[in-house]
């Protein structure tokens, strides 16, 4: 029995032995009743069952059965086994926004196997790979979203109304005028033990960032699933809407989810770390060839960072006037915002990913295409530091320097050709996440907009 007169923790620290009964003690001292079982569909959009707390014992051994052929992306049919989640305790977080409840995460299984469609397991074969060779990817993600609401009109316009400057980058006023939403965000992560160090209003009227500390790359992806449910959640108690849409209009910021990467060793050292580089960036061999990778295989990564119809409005350009910061060139350099992967010295950060992406599939295909940069000693083109928005295609052709897929179509025609990752992550997934994004697509594809209508419909 826990001693009453002490204040309960509030972060759950999974211990090497007895974690379920630690677990159980955990979850009595903060009174939780239900505990939401969770996974990701294709898509990487969370689902869920609330399990009584009694039951803990049965979700970590004998798991919560779900139907699998109701789950987009799995495609299974109604006479396949259940999809069984067994839980991981080291993935459970207090509810602050729902007293009473807890998140908890795990691995899916059918016929009693790791299910290759479940996309947490795709990333544990990934992250299984470098533990292998006594190594770990740290991850920091860096989400950023929009805080919005409907006017009388029906329109969306930002949460705060006040938000109308037409550079609002950093401005105090969107962080005062948010606070109360921006500090219970802070405040709920916090309480789960992520470490938040900054949050900033971004480019767009109602757009913010808010960082945290990085962790191993699972770690990092359950992180971010928790934290787009606790920001939406919060969001609508307040009346307001949080969307990581990738692009919400022609003349808005998008909403990118970058991706910082570290391979450490067990002792913790970072192996992209050079000193003695001599293109002051600080990186390794290892690195190099890690950076190769990305590159090699960069237009089919696109398909699974960048996975929505709506992801190829953010990867453009810009205007004279108002340049993207969206990565839209297959290149790295240092500090170069305008590349599809930035150095901070010493690490890597790729660019491309935006607030649609399954997380666990997108840092799962950032690693197979690293490992086969490592593997094949692959080595990249030279660092660039030029603004690519100022380039002509003819300066960008005598560089060698390649442009993204500008739609999901060419992206998703590009994964079908790349057989390293369809190996990696596995054929039956690659086929089935094609399948899924080409309905996408060719929905849209047959969809008349309002802005055909109001170009055509008395042109002629």
């Amino acid at each position: 029995m826990s001693d009453s007169t002490k204040t309960p923790t509030t972060v759950w620290q999974c211990p090497d032995e007895d974690a379920l009964q630690s677990a159980e003690t955990f979850l009595a001292d903060n009174g939780v009743e239900y505990l939401l079982a969770q996974f990701v569909d294709l898509h990487g959009c969370s689902k869920s069952k609330a399990v009584p707390v009694s039951c803990l014992n049965m979700l970590c051994h004998e798991g919560a059965g779900f139907a699998g052929g109701a789950v987009l992306g799995f495609y299974m049919s109604p006479q396949d086994p259940e999809y069984i989640l067994i839980a991981d305790l080291s993935s459970l977080k207090l509810m602050r926004w729902m007293p009473g409840f807890a998140s908890i995460r795990g691995f899916g299984y059918v016929g009693g196997q790791r299910y290759g469609l479940d996309s947490r397991n795709v990333l544990a074969k990934q992250t299984a790979r470098l533990a292998a060779q006594g190594q770990r990817l740290m991850t920091g993600l860096e989400p950023e979203f929009y805080l919005l609401s409907r006017d009388e009109a029906g329109t969306i316009v930002p949460f705060d109304r006040t938000d109308t400057l037409e550079t609002p980058t950093y401005d105090y006023k969107g962080i005062t005028r948010n606070a109360t939403y921006l500090r219970e965000l802070h405040k709920t992560l916090e309480s789960t033990g992520l470490e938040v160090y900054q949050i900033d209003h971004e480019d767009a009227n109602g757009q913010f960032e808010l960082n945290y500390k990085y962790d191993e790359a699972l770690v990092s992806a359950d992180n971010l699933q928790f934290f787009k449910m606790a920001a939406c959640e919060i969001a609508n108690e307040m009346g307001a809407i949080c969307s990581f849409m990738p692009k919400l209009s022609a003349t808005t910021t998008g909403n990118g989810t970058h991706i910082h990467c570290s391979l450490v060793d067990e002792a913790g050292n970072n192996l992209f770390l050079d000193e003695s580089d001599h293109s002051g960036m600080g990186l390794s061999k290892t690195a190099y060839h890690f950076i190769a990778g990305i590159l090699e295989h960069a237009a089919a990564l696109t398909a699974i960072l960048c996975p929505t119809v709506n992801s190829y409005k953010r990867l453009v350009t810009g205007t004279p006037d108002r340049p993207s910061w969206a990565p839209v060139y297959v290149a790295y350099g240092d500090n170069n915002r305008s590349a599809m992967v930035r150095i901070p010295y010493g690490r890597i950060e790729v660019r491309i990913g935006d607030g649609a992406m399954n997380t666990y599939l997108a840092t799962a295909a950032i690693i197979a295409a690293g490992l086969d940069g490592i593997e094949r000693e692959l080595s990249p083109p030279p660092a660039q530091s030029l603004n690519f928005y100022d380039l002509t295609a003819v300066q960008l052709g005598e560089l060698g320097v390649s442009r993204l897929p500008a739609t999901l179509g060419d992206a998703l025609t590009a994964l079908e050709q790349d057989v390293l990752l369809a190996e990696a992550l596995g054929s039956q997934l690659i086929n089935n996440y094609i399948i899924l994004k080409r309905q996408e697509w060719n929905a849209y594809q047959a969809t008349v907009s309002a802005w055909e209508i109001d170009r055509y419909l008395t042109f002629y």
